[in-house]
């Protein structure tokens, strides 16, 4: 009997594949299909700091207009956050009504903002874990790196003290010296670590010169910097990993597991596929670990990380080069 369960930020999981944060888990609509078809957990969609503080400043500019005062003004910014909270609860409770694997919340937020009061309503709710994703562009040329890097862990310290959920983490990639920040939020104690969120990205209408949306979904080549820095921090830091961005298919879910992953998170292939891709991904993991002599995920967790393979040095290797001397056809 082949064995594909594993663990991840202390949740006992019947797949690696957890469904991550997306409009596919705004609602129940798909969340028995998801089991059904083999997910380890369900993400459910962010709610975002940024859209409350955008819903409180459009109405505090029309209740001026009114001449509400300050009092007035206090009682729209708890209402505004209890409306969106309550939605956010009601959302959890119904997910935890209709599957029964692992169902996590995600925050997304830029501050600390009054996050930690909601993290309490999250675990009253009954989520399993919360996945707290933080992103903060580096486009403030006031700020030092360490500055940021600050905010960051601050955020991650605050929420860690408020909750004793499993807290896991989603990393973006953009810091000064990412392996060392790695480290840094794994010693916070957060139970896991997700490489990499998936950032908005502009692009631009060279016919209308108006800014637009690049693509969203991700492909097959993005995986290659989520499996790097698996495979450097798998086996360093003592926190669960999981992989996000560019697995979509059985071959890419079993590729992140080699670099050391316990799971990994899936969206684009979703879309494009159906829950159905979520079956297919576990079943060609099932027939690669038979084809192997293997009997569970545990045996190949990280056999191709950085600190199992012969030359450690290619996950660092950052230029293209000729270094095979008789293999012309290299790059």
């Amino acid at each position: 009997m082949i064995d594909i369960t594993t663990k991840f930020a202390g949740l006992e999981l019947k797949s690696p594949i957890i469904v991550g944060s997306s409009g596919l888990t705004g609602t129940d609509k798909h969340f028995k299909e998801f089991e059904e078809n083999g997910a380890g957990a369900i993400v459910l969609k962010s709610i975002f700091e940024e859209e409350i503080v955008f819903e409180y400043g459009k109405v505090m500019q029309e209740a001026k207009k009114y001449g509400y005062d300050d009092e007035n003004l206090d009682y729209f910014d708890y209402k505004i956050k209890q409306d969106n909270i309550e939605k956010y609860i009601n959302l959890i409770k119904k997910a935890k009504e209709t599957v029964s694997i692992p169902v996590i919340a995600s925050v997304n937020c830029v501050s600390t903002h009054e996050w930690v009061y909601f993290t309490k309503k999250i675990a009253e709710a009954g989520a399993d874990a919360l996945e707290l994703n933080v992103f903060l562009l580096p486009s403030d040329t006031s700020k030092t790196s360490s500055e940021i890097e600050d905010t960051y862990l601050k955020i991650i310290n605050e929420v860690r003290q408020a909750t004793k959920l499993p807290l896991i983490v989603k990393m973006s990639p953009f810091f000064t010296n990412l392996g060392q920040m790695i480290k840094k939020v794994a010693e916070t104690g957060v139970d896991g670590i997700v490489l990499f969120n998936k950032t908005y990205n502009p692009d631009i209408d060279i016919k209308t010169r108006k800014i637009t949306t690049a693509p969203v979904l991700s492909s097959k080549n993005d995986l290659s910097l989520p499996l790097r820095w698996i495979a450097i921090s798998s086996g360093k830091v003592n926190v669960s990993l999981a992989s996000s961005t560019g697995v979509h298919d059985g071959e890419d879910l079993v590729k992140v597991i080699l670099a050391g992953a316990d799971a990994t998170e899936v969206v684009s292939t979703i879309y494009q596929n159906g829950a159905t891709q979520i079956k297919k991904m576990n079943d060609f993991l099932i027939d690669y670990l038979k084809e192997n002599d293997f009997e569970s995920i545990t045996q190949i967790r990280g056999l191709a990380n950085q600190m199992n393979v012969e030359n450690p040095a290619v996950y660092e290797r950052l230029q293209f080069m000729r270094y095979f001397s008789d293999n012309e056809d290299v790059i």
